[in-house]
């Protein structure tokens, strides 16, 4: 049986996430790439939200005994397995885990306009992959 209050814990900090995400998708792109704490923050909530997002699956798999987690893209692929994630939402979560892994191992080189179109255009699989997890609640 999951725990739920480490599921709520982790989703509440999700939508916080989010919120702030949401509010900085208003940002032109010329305005964005200017400015540094702009561009810094989206590149930090969005690693935030991966993180929570990766922290629930574990949290799943671990406490119903689903599988063995080796790497990050084990995550959604032995939910998709286990048939509580969609092979389009696999997918869509194995991207996630290598965006965050350019955010934190290649932050030096970061194509800004990349990360730009990921908050204009990809928060909605945040989104769907909450609804997946507040299933467990």
């Amino acid at each position: 049986m999951v725990r739920s209050e480490i599921i709520r814990k982790r989703l509440n900090r999700l939508d916080e996430y989010l919120a702030i995400l949401h509010r900085l998708q208003r940002l032109e792109l010329d305005e964005f790439l200017s400015d540094p704490e702009k561009y810094g923050s989206v590149e930090r909530f969005l690693h935030l939200a991966i993180e929570a997002i990766m922290d629930v699956g574990n949290h799943v798999i671990a406490e119903l005994n689903l599988g063995v987690v080796n790497r990050y893209s084990d995550i959604p692929s032995i939910l998709e397995g286990k048939g509580h994630l969609s092979l389009d939402l696999r997918d869509k979560w194995i991207r996630m885990i290598g965006f965050r892994n350019t955010l934190v191992h290649e932050y030096i080189d970061i194509d800004r306009e990349i990360v730009y179109q990921v908050l204009q255009h990809n928060l909605k699989d945040f989104e769907d992959l909450r609804q997946v997890f507040a299933r467990f609640l």
